[in-house]
């Protein structure tokens, strides 16, 4: 069963959210909160995932989202808004988040973002996808990080790729013909080779770095800006 925590200011929002994913099968809302109780709420309840406004009076889901990210082990955050705003995409997967959902998502695929969400997937709404995967290889990189990413093995390239091309552990693993144990120690250690604290940032940083400039991995990331989100991968 996946535990899940709704984050939000609004009582409709909070018992909308809770009404859908309580009527999916694996899925229950363990809890619901506004932001000021949200940290409480998350480490008495110990939810897999946590769908958090990035917008409330009393306090900023980003302060919120730190917070949780503190916490050990750390749940799994993804921001909700109502603003496709390529400002908050950045600060907030950047900051952590796992993903970047509007409000208004189909309600048929909310059960299937949060169970994408829970085996530590990246789930983001088309315009935040778009954002991300259409912006200009290489911009912003830096030698620092260039040089992070040459330390990966050929391996840990290829998973790498695959992780921002929305692919699965399991996926991975079928893709590369390598068991999931084998490809869990990959993601650790590429996670450790680039310094970052998860694969939306390993993504980012290779994006930045020029990685993914080679053709590698586009009709993935294509299809899932078709399907409305982006997944990537769990240790």
């Amino acid at each position: 069963m996946i535990r899940v925590v709704v984050v939000d200011d609004e009582a409709l929002v909070r018992s909308g959210f809770e009404l859908i994913l309580n009527a999916a099968d694996g899925i229950e809302v363990v809890a619901t909160a506004v932001g000021a109780d949200a940290v409480a709420v998350v480490r008495d309840r110990r939810p897999d995932v946590v769908l958090l406004d990035i917008r409330m009076p009393d306090v900023d889901g980003l302060t919120v989202l730190q917070r949780l990210r503190a916490l050990r082990p750390p749940p799994t955050v993804a921001m909700l808004t109502t603003f496709d705003t390529d400002e908050y995409v950045l600060t907030a997967l950047h900051s952590g988040a796992a993903g970047f959902l509007l409000k208004d998502t189909e309600p048929g695929q909310l059960a299937q973002l949060v169970r994408s969400l829970a085996a530590g997937g990246v789930v983001m709404s088309p315009k935040a996808s778009r954002t991300l995967l259409t912006a200009r290889p290489g911009a912003g990189s830096s030698g620092e990080e260039a040089a992070r990413v040459e330390r990966l093995s050929d391996r840990e390239r290829d998973v790498l790729v695959l992780i921002a091309d929305g692919l699965s552990n399991p996926d991975i693993g079928n893709r590369l013909h390598l068991s999931a144990a084998t490809v869990k120690d990959h993601v650790s250690a590429i996670l450790a080779k680039l310094r970052v604290a998860g694969r939306v940032q390993a993504a980012l940083l290779a994006q930045r770095a020029g990685l993914l400039d080679d053709g590698q991995g586009g009709q993935g990331r294509a299809q899932g800006s078709r399907q409305g989100s982006t997944q990537g991968s769990g240790s």
